[in-house]
C-alpha cells in the first residue's frame, strides 16, 4: 500500500516546503494541491523542493498542467470535472494522470480516458468537507474489482483507519491534514508508515 500526503492549501509556501522536505523520505507521493496559490507561487515552491532534492518523481502538480510541464513533473492529477483525460495524454503521452472520483462510475469513466489511477474520497467524515456525507469505503470493493489502474482512498483517513482500507485492497491511502497539520509532519507521516507495515503483517 503506497502512502501520498496531499498539501492542505493553508500555508506559507516556505513553510511547506520545508514540510514535504522532512518527509519526503518516508511517502511515496507528495501532491501538491494549493489551489489559493499563484501560479507563481506553485512554481517558487517547486524550486524550494528541487533545492531540497525532493525527487520529482515523487512529485505530483494538481491541476497546473503547465506548471508540471515546465517543471519536469511527470505525474499531473485532475480534479473530476476538468480537462479531460484522454486529451491530456493524446498530446502529452509521457505524463501519468491521476483523477479524483466519487464513485464507481466516476472511476470507470476516468479509466476509461485514460487514467493512471483515481483519487476515491471521501471515505469518512472529514473537517475539509464539513457537513458532507462520507461516501464510505463499499464502492472500492466494485472498483477493485473491475479497474486495472491503482485506487488512492481520500478523507478522513486517521492511523487507525488503514487496516480498514487494507482490507477492501485499497492500493494506497492519501493524507492531507493528518500530516500537514500535525505538529510533527515526519512523526506523523511516520505513524501512517507504520500503520500500513503492520497492517500489510496482519
Amino acid at each position: 500500500m503506497k502512502l501520498m500526503a496531499v498539501t492542505d492549501d493553508s500555508q506559507p509556501i516556505l513553510v511547506l516546503a520545508q514540510k514535504i522536505i522532512q518527509i519526503q523520505q518516508i511517502v511515496d507521493y507528495i501532491q501538491i494541491r494549493e489551489k489559493t496559490k499563484t501560479a507563481k507561487e506553485v512554481v517558487t515552491l517547486l524550486e524550494y523542493l528541487d533545492k531540497g532534492a525532493v525527487p520529482k518523481d515523487k512529485i505530483i502538480v494538481n491541476s497546473h498542467l503547465d506548471i508540471a510541464l515546465s517543471n519536469g513533473i511527470q505525474t499531473i492529477h485532475l480534479p473530476e470535472r476538468g480537462l479531460s483525460g484522454q486529451q491530456v495524454k493524446d498530446q502529452y503521452p509521457q505524463l501519468r494522470i491521476g483523477r479524483s472520483i466519487h464513485d464507481y462510475v466516476g472511476a470507470m469513466e476516468a479509466e476509461r480516458q485514460g487514467a493512471d489511477y483515481v483519487l476515491y474520497g471521501h471515505c469518512f467524515e472529514t473537517n475539509s468537507k464539513k457537513g458532507k456525507v462520507p461516501n464510505g469505503l463499499s464502492p472500492i470493493h466494485e472498483m477493485k474489482k473491475n479497474l486495472k489502474i491503482p485506487v488512492f482512498a481520500i478523507g478522513g483517513i486517521h492511523v487507525d483507519r488503514v487496516q480498514a482500507l487494507l482490507d477492501v485492497k485499497a492500493d494506497g491511502i492519501a493524507v492531507m491534514s493528518g500530516i500537514f497539520s500535525a505538529t510533527h509532519p515526519f512523526a506523523a507521516a511516520h505513524q501512517y508508515r507504520e500503520a500500513i507495515k503492520d497492517a500489510i503483517k496482519l
